[in-house]
């Protein structure tokens, strides 16, 4: 491995694009993992299955403050689940909500 040289600006881009296009490609597999589960309706069943027991589709107010970070918790991981969906797979979800009325 080189040693870092601080003046190397030339190499210290050349690191940095390397990085970006190393995040990208890391990016592009997670969309693509996340369109494969959605594809598929045991997928969808157990995204759907995870937003709801994460509380998105419900208050998460309790009188008792640590019940209630507990579950604002959880409800921030659903949310990011469903920023996810909604920004790889739109479509997806409209299906998905479909799928779970009776």
């Amino acid at each position: 491995m080189k040693d870092f040289d601080p003046l190397d600006h030339e190499q210290q881009e050349a690191d940095s694009v390397a990085g970006a296009k190393k995040q990208a490609l890391a990016t592009l597999q997670i969309e693509a993992d996340f369109k494969w589960l959605m594809d598929d309706p045991r997928g969808r069943r157990q995204v759907w299955r995870w937003l709801s027991e994460a509380g998105v589709f419900q208050q998460s107010f309790n009188p008792d403050a640590m019940t209630m970070a507990f579950k604002e918790g959880r409800r921030a991981a659903g949310l990011q689940l469903l920023g996810q969906i909604h920004a790889i797979c739109p479509d997806r979800y409209t299906t998905m909500m479909k799928e779970q009325q009776p």
